[in-house]
Order: structure tokens, then sequence, then C-alpha cells
């Protein structure tokens, strides 16, 4: 899913052309409350919850300075987005928030310098979204007796989705049942998604070379107003 629109937004961004000019507004990471304390950051912004697509960034700390690395368009939740401290699982919704990336996964190799820790998908591989097991919003290999496969998702069957993702740290170091699991950053598939975000597969292999964990890169998702608005995160 390779869109040569994409290319050029992703090729332009990394030459500077989405820095703030003169008279700008400050760079949107200037406007949040929290960028998680690193120098990397990806935003993935809608116009309002009900929006199944908007634009993800990436900006990194310049000279002591926010600036944009790259940019491409994204999409969410079938059903658009939630704020995520009260989301439900099922929803079909993308939840707002600041979070932490633990670690990247795909079906495929990692793209040339990837620095973040990178898991392989097999055949084996599953994500436990089983809200009666112990092993809920986690990756399972193989799929545990207390993890329905109905309840699961078997990473391997998701192609292009999982070539190349990241796991989006929503509800993942203290798992509460019923909020939701299984929430990544991913190549786009046919439409929206039913919770993640997704962007096309160059801008993927683009922020999976650019991600280092050193930096401490977070990704916060919001909309541009409201009690979601990106800027409250």
């Amino acid at each position: 899913m390779r869109g040569p629109l994409v290319t050029l937004a992703v090729l332009l961004a990394l030459t500077g052309s989405l820095g703030a000019g003169p008279g700008d507004a400050p760079p949107l990471p200037d406007r949040m409350a929290d960028t998680g304390g690193g120098s990397q950051l990806i935003t993935a912004q809608a116009p309002d919850t009900g929006s199944t697509t908007g634009t993800v960034t990436w900006w990194e700390r310049r000279g002591g300075a926010w600036a944009a690395a790259g940019s491409a368009p994204a999409r969410f939740g079938a059903r658009g987005l939630a704020e995520g401290a009260t989301r439900r699982q099922g929803t079909n919704t993308t939840p707002t928030g600041l979070y932490d990336l633990p670690y990247a996964f795909g079906i495929e190799e990692a793209p040339a310098g990837t620095a973040s820790r990178y898991r392989r998908v097999t055949d084996r591989s599953w994500w436990c979204q089983d809200n009666e097991s112990t092993s809920y919003n986690r990756w399972v290999e193989p799929l545990p007796a207390d993890c329905r496969a109905e309840e699961a998702e078997h990473l391997a069957a998701y192609r292009p989705q999982y070539t190349h993702a990241l796991v989006i740290g929503f509800n993942y170091d203290r798992p509460v049942r019923g909020r939701g699991a299984g929430i990544f950053l991913h190549v786009n598939g046919r439409g929206a998604t039913a919770g993640c975000v997704s962007v096309p597969a160059d801008a993927m292999a683009a922020i999976l070379a650019w991600a280092d964990p050193g930096r401490r890169p977070h990704i916060a998702v919001g909309t541009d107003s409201g009690p979601t608005a990106i800027t409250r995160y």
C-alpha cells in the first residue's frame, strides 16, 4: 500500500518543509500539556471524535525546539475516537490520551534503521483480548488455554496491517478489564480501524526507522478541540 502522495509528503517533511515559519503558531508539542518527557513525539490528530481520518506527525527536539520530522494521513476507529480513561472494549473507537510505545513488531523483518525492540510475528503469535484471561492485553505464543481464540487476534492473519507496527501503551501496564486491548500504530488496511491508528506503509517504515528508544518517544492521540483535544494530554 505505497501511495506516491504519501511518499512525497514524507520526503518533504524530512527536508524540513513542515517546520513552523515566522509568525506561525508554536509547534503542536509546545501547545500540549505533556509530551512524555522525551525528545521524540508522535501526534495522531483528528478533527473531532466522530472522525475516522486525520493526521499523524512525528516530532523531535532539534536545538532545543520541536520540529516535525514527517507527516502522513491517518485512519482511526470506525466509530471515531473516545476518551481513553473511560473507553470501553468492542466500541471500535480509538482511545485518546498520551501513551508510551513499549515495542515494535511485524510480519516482515524490521525496516532498516529500526532501533526499537522488535518482535517478529510467527504462526504461533496471538494478542489476547479475552477479559477472563491472565494474559489480557498481551502478546502470547502459543495461545494459552485460558484465552479463547475468538477473543484474540492471530497476528499473522492481519496482513498488510501488521506488516509493521508499534504497540501503543494504552491499558498496558496495569490492564483494566473491559477497557480495551490490542491498540497499535500499524499499516493501513482497507478502511477505518477497529480502534488502532493506521498510516500508509511508507510512513510506518519511516516512523520505525526514526524512533529512538533512547529519546523516549510517546504517542499523543486526540482531536483538534473539546474535551479530547490533543493539547490537553
